[in-house]
């Protein structure tokens, strides 16, 4: 079958009449290839559009880890922008949308690989597409240099403590005081093992190793920083992907509190990402539901430097969100929910009367859900910004200013 493509859909796919999805391809070009239930697999390109450029990883063509290399960098802030846009505009929401920030190549610092021993080893890296078959990926252009560099150790703790059923998921994170590991899916541990795992471990740039939930070996403990907040990071706690990522989300989010008189309640608030560098200048409510994470945040404020007052609560905010009457005290909010959104707390934020709320989200359309529930309640979205931290895949983040009318 020939078919044009006439768009991408939210996963970038191209999208052609039927509908047909064909997978790595672009708006206008004429592909050809076998269709079976309304997907093209393996399209040939009969006539590539003017934004297809040569992939620059020598992977690209087996790996699943980057979904649109083939098109070029304008295009694909053009394509992030217009997801965010079509989101608002099935919500009859227009927004001033200012830019978009895109992390650069070799940026992640943060990446879980896959991993599955071998007859001959073990291989470590991520699916190719479509597939649960693993793919090596040395010279990786989306993780950092460090993280790159340790896939050889890797391999050999797949080696040392993988199942040849299972296939394992291997979390890095560089850290400033260098990589942390947390391993899942390996076998049990027994006390020959964990010798084996901590002699290819601890050492060897990895500063600490978690074990199915274990930790089994901290050299130093992983600590990043926040502000003037050193955070040691629980074992598998959420983590923006990229500094350059992080650095422009909190820069929109100081934006839109700035005018900001009284306390200010982070919520969704993790390690702190956002709360602790807001409390250089004004008292802050942080509020989460993982226990560990906000442990760590109220020992980051402890150690910081001149910072305000940093209060913690634990709290499932999509079963029991903070009521108006609660939300009355603050001067403004932070809120970044996970890809379900907050639809739940947007009510009681739309009723509490907030001056400015700065609106965090990684789902254009759960935020135009929720951006429905304040706008009808009579705020408006000054501006937004997008940001692209996981650079060529079809992942979104962004940051809205909402003021009162």
């Amino acid at each position: 079958m020939k078919v044009i493509i006439e768009r991408l859909g939210h996963l970038g796919d191209g999208i052609a009449d039927g509908p047909v999805f064909a997978p790595r391809t672009l708006p206008g070009e004429l592909v050809e290839g076998d269709v079976v239930d309304g997907r093209m697999a393996a399209p040939r390109i009969l006539s590539p559009s003017p934004d297809r450029v040569s992939a620059p990883c020598v992977h690209y063509k087996s790996c699943g880890g980057c979904g649109l290399q083939h098109a070029n960098d304008d295009f694909v802030a053009r394509w992030k922008v217009d997801v965010v846009r079509q989101a608002l505009a099935a919500r009859a929401i227009v927004a001033p949308i200012r830019g978009l920030h895109t992390s650069p190549p070799r940026s992640r610092r943060r990446a879980t690989f896959s991993g599955k021993r071998t007859k001959k080893g073990a291989t470590v890296g991520f699916h190719a597409p479509s597939s649960d078959v693993i793919r090596d990926v040395p010279d990786c252009l989306l993780v950092r240099p460090a993280l790159a560099s340790a896939l050889p150790r890797l391999a050999e703790i797949v080696e040392a403590g993988g199942s040849r059923k299972g296939e394992m998921r291997l979390t890095v994170t560089e850290t400033e005081s260098g990589l942390d590991l947390a391993v899942t899916g390996g076998k049990p541990l027994d006390p020959e093992m964990i010798q084996q795992l901590l002699a290819l471990a601890v050492g060897n740039g990895f500063v600490r190793l978690t074990w199915d939930g274990e930790t089994l070996a901290t050299q130093t403990p992983p600590v990043l920083t926040f502000g003037t907040a050193p955070v040691t990071l629980p074992p598998g706690a959420f983590l923006q992907a990229t500094a350059e990522g992080e650095a422009a989300l909190f820069s929109s989010v100081l934006e839109a509190i700035a005018a900001a008189k009284g306390p200010v309640a982070d919520l969704f608030a993790g390690i702190g990402t956002f709360a602790l560098p807001i409390a250089a200048g004004h008292e802050v409510h942080a509020v989460e539901s993982e226990g560990a994470m906000l442990d760590a945040l109220d020992r980051g404020w402890r150690h910081g430097r001149g910072l305000h007052r940093v209060t913690t609560e634990r709290r499932d905010l999509f079963r029991r969100p903070l009521v108006s009457d609660e939300l009355d005290r603050f001067g403004a909010v932070v809120i970044d929910p996970p890809r379900a959104g907050a639809e739940a707390q947007t009510m009681e934020l739309a009723q509490a009367e907030i001056p400015d709320i700065a609106f965090v989200s990684c789902n254009p359309v759960t935020f135009a859900r929720d951006a429905e529930i304040l706008t009808k309640a009579g705020y408006e979205i000054r501006w937004l910004d997008v940001v692209d931290q996981f650079r060529w895949s079809p992942h979104v983040e962004l940051v809205a200013h909402f003021s009162l009318a």
